[in-house]
């Protein structure tokens, strides 16, 4: 599997594009803020001659939405995300103007997913692993084949995510990743939705917060 990273918005978020020789490709987080950015991103697609096929979403705040319309738009995919995140995801045009930006609220998802349930495109499966705490519904997706895992705003190079918004606390965000991330092989590669990657053996050892 190839993977590829876009850092799309004023928020800069990390959008992947998750492709094997199949030709399909699923994306997690699409975070194409205005017509520059969905070209950019419409562009990559069709030089790179893939089918997208799967729209993923790690949780639903709004810098990791802000790309859903578009892709509904140009590809007929909504979203598969978390049911504990649907607040987030109504809320997000408010929340876009506390940070001076609009937006219109994101689609509606195609389904729900839950914990340890299995999302599959062309060869590619992934394990949907429940992580709360930055929000109630962040979700990570684990890829045990190309020992990788995308983690969301869960846990990032050095930190984890911020636990003072809406559905945020702290405890159980800790409690998250000691027992659904750390858990992973050590070589695991660590995709954040913010920052360079990492891996769960690095963050084991030197993550200031544990």
């Amino acid at each position: 599997m190839k993977i590829y990273r876009f850092v799309f918005s004023p928020i800069e978020v990390n959008t992947y594009i998750l492709a094997d020789d199949s030709g399909d490709c699923a994306i997690i987080d699409c975070g194409c803020y205005d017509k520059k950015e969905s070209e950019e991103l419409e562009f990559f697609i069709k030089d790179k001659r893939i089918n997208p096929v799967l729209l993923l979403n790690t949780h639903c705040h709004l810098d990791h939405v802000f790309g859903n319309r578009f892709i509904l738009e140009k590809y007929g995919l909504r979203t598969l995300s978390c049911e504990f995140d649907e607040l987030n995801r109504k809320d997000a045009s408010q929340h876009a103007l506390l940070f001076g930006l609009t937006m219109e609220n994101p689609p509606e998802p195609a389904a729900f997913l839950t914990d340890n349930q299995k999302v599959v495109f062309g060869k590619t499966e992934l394990v949907v692993l429940l992580v709360p705490g930055h929000t109630e519904g962040s979700i990570a997706f684990y890829s045990e084949k190309n020992d990788c895992v995308f983690t969301g705003d869960a846990l990032f190079a050095g930190s984890i995510g911020r636990t003072d918004l809406p559905g945020g606390n702290y405890d159980t965000l800790i409690n998250s990743i000691r027992n659904k991330l750390f858990v992973l092989p050590g070589s695991t590669i660590v995709y954040p939705g913010h920052g360079k990657e990492t891996s769960i053996e690095k963050e084991i050892k030197t993550n200031p917060f544990f």
